[in-house]
């Protein structure tokens, strides 16, 4: 049975720092394309960040882009999401995924796995 488990959310405050983990148990993701999404009250998910399997290869939102920074460990099965600078705006709860392709995507739908998310509340 797969299985990714988000950690490392919090309460900050703005300007501070946070690092989320999830790890992966179940199957090998090393050649998958690996995402975080975020969904805040009363909104829609949404993308923040995405990796290839190689972790060559990273995509941000324009929200997150630079002040966020993904990375991977393969032999750990692990994928980390490093947030910094965070504003009141990040607040919400994020979601770790894994896709079945090595092709970098934004969509939601095209990532088939998903951890159960961890809060991440930034004051002012």
């Amino acid at each position: 049975q797969v299985q990714l488990v988000e950690s490392g959310g919090g309460s900050v405050q703005a300007g501070g720092s946070l690092r989320l983990s999830c790890a992966a148990s179940g199957r090998t993701f090393s050649t998958n394309v690996m995402g975080w999404f975020r969904q805040a009250p009363g909104k829609e998910r949404e993308f923040v960040s995405t990796i290839a399997g190689s972790g060559a290869t990273t995509y941000y939102s324009s929200s997150v882009k630079g002040r966020f920074a993904i990375s991977r460990d393969i032999a750990k099965n692990t994928v980390y999401l490093q947030m910094n600078d965070l504003k009141p705006e990040d607040t919400a709860v994020y979601y770790c995924a894994a896709a079945l392709s090595a092709v970098i995507t934004t969509t939601p739908n095209r990532y088939p796995y998903w951890g159960q998310g961890t809060q991440v509340t930034v004051s002012s």
